[in-house]
């Protein structure tokens, strides 16, 4: 009962009702990536989505299929032969807000102590 509250009320925790009705009646899949995310279109190709294998977390689509969701290119990965280039680097996941998240040094947060100030600053008065 829980997930068809969740379902029906929340947009974070997977497709809600209203995504499963729209992709059931007019969604025609394209593909899957890597991940897990499924990708459909409608029949005519105007519109372009994608249905999140667990939370709704847009940094977890992968660079091959961003082109085609933002009509960039026509073609889906798996039509093309798609080939990442040397340079591009495995996905990570966006971590602002986790524990995990990047906190540079003299951050509140950050580990460690904040480090002296060196005497150097003036502070600001009004004339």
């Amino acid at each position: 009962m829980k997930l068809f509250f969740l379902r029906i009320f929340t947009w974070w925790n997977g497709q809600t009702v209203g995504t499963w009705f729209y992709t059931w009646r007019k969604g025609k899949r394209v593909g899957e990536d890597e991940i897990g995310n499924i990708y459909y279109q409608t029949a005519d190709g105007s519109r372009r989505w994608v249905i999140y294998k667990n939370e709704t977390d847009p940094t977890t689509v992968p660079a091959s299929w961003h082109g085609w969701l933002h009509k960039t290119v026509d073609e889906t990965p798996e039509q093309s032969d798609y080939q990442p280039q040397s340079w591009h680097r495995p996905h990570r996941s966006n971590k602002t807000g986790s524990a995990e998240a990047y906190r540079p040094r003299g951050s509140i947060l950050a580990a460690g102590s904040r480090p002296r100030a060196t005497g150097d600053y003036e502070a600001w008065k009004p004339e």
